[in-house]
């Protein structure tokens, strides 16, 4: 499903160099729940926006279900990564104007879905975490769990075989973290693939592996 070989990251501002990622090897299997841990500024954000298609490696490369994604457009990364990838926030990032129904809507509309195919998606994703009774209502009327919730309906709109979590409990309490937590769970036994960027080892406990990475390099994979 990804396969990263040998990538680099580097960052330039005039004649000053930052390399984030010094050479990262890192295989996930379809299906497989992993989570990425590693101290802020250790290279992890710049690894998930790679691996989400935001941005590309430097040098090295990275194949995405058997195809290399290492020099695309950014057009053609947008393509792919509106296919392949979707993601979940700690912020949530739901339109604050927009209810339920229209928040995990949107990406279908932006994909050119007929009106009878989004109804019935959203419908079944709303149903699936258990907000379908509040679709109506917009995020400032939902808890923190519920919005949450909301945004994995979003992130599973286009159906994509990759979930991209970052930091997906962070701004909920511990009983709403364990609920979404579930659910993810869920989602993987279903057959998604998982990614989950987590500073917290009970939450990294939720996954299969446990890839740690320090200066831009893997330090380690449990």
């Amino acid at each position: 499903m990804i396969d990263m070989r040998n990538l680099k990251k580097v960052y330039k501002t005039g004649s000053i160099e930052f390399e984030a990622l010094k050479g990262v090897f890192l295989k996930i299997e379809k299906g497989e729940f992993v989570s990425l841990m590693g101290p802020s500024g250790s290279g992890k954000s710049t690894l998930m926006n790679i691996i989400g298609c935001l941005d590309t490696p430097t040098g090295g490369s990275y194949y995405l279900e058997g195809r290399d994604v290492s020099g695309l457009t950014f057009d053609q990364l947008s393509e792919v990564r509106n296919q392949k990838v979707g993601f979940v926030f700690q912020s949530f990032n739901l339109l604050p104007y927009a209810t339920a129904y229209e928040n995990v809507e949107l990406p279908m509309l932006y994909n050119g879905k007929k009106a009878p195919e989004r109804r019935q998606r959203v419908d079944e994703l709303l149903t699936m975490v258990g907000l379908y009774d509040w679709r109506k209502h917009r995020p400032t009327e939902l808890s923190g769990g519920q919005q949450q919730r909301v945004a994995i309906a979003r992130a599973l709109a286009m159906d994509p075989p990759i979930l991209l979590a970052d930091e997906p409990t962070g701004n909920l309490d511990s009983k709403s973290g364990e609920e979404i937590l579930d659910l993810f769970t869920s989602l993987w036994k279903a057959g998604r693939t998982i990614l989950m960027v987590t500073h917290d080892t009970k939450i990294a406990a939720y996954s299969q592996r446990t890839v740690h990475i320090l200066d831009g390099k893997m330090e380690a994979d449990i």
